[in-house]
């Protein structure tokens, strides 16, 4: 259904540092460096046939996260939403909402993880447990 997604940043290089290490634990590669027309860099990650980037907003404004918007990153195993969630703390992101862990729903049981990243943006890592 996605594509790509993108989002914004007021620290290129902070947020390479960041995404590398936590892309990295879903075996994403480096970034692919790109200067857009505008002369502002963004990043592209590309992993199981899908893009994400982080941009320089181009039209020279900060960039800000959305609010009530979420990121979901899929996961092989518990153990790797754990160590997602760990990466992203240990490189400058922040926990929130409750801790890792086993959560059951409408949706079935999950295992979830959510921060934030440098810029805001909420990201979470997902486990869906096979019934």
């Amino acid at each position: 259904m996605l594509n790509h997604v993108m989002l914004g940043t007021n620290d290129i290089e902070r947020s390479k540092r960041f995404y590398d290490a936590i892309l990295g634990v879903l075996g994403a590669g480096e970034a692919l460096r790109n200067q857009a027309p505008s002369g502002h860099t963004r990043l592209f990650y590309r992993h199981d046939g899908s893009t994400f980037g982080i941009s320089e907003p181009i039209n020279g404004e900060p960039a800000t996260f959305a609010n009530g918007s979420t990121i979901g990153f899929k996961c092989h195993s518990p153990e790797q939403v754990q160590t997602f969630h760990d990466v992203a703390v240990a490189h400058g992101g922040q926990s929130i909402e409750q801790p890792p862990g086993l959560r059951s729903g409408s949706m079935g049981a999950m295992h979830l993880a959510y921060v934030r990243d440098p810029d805001g943006n909420k990201l979470c890592a997902i486990y869906r447990v096979k019934a």
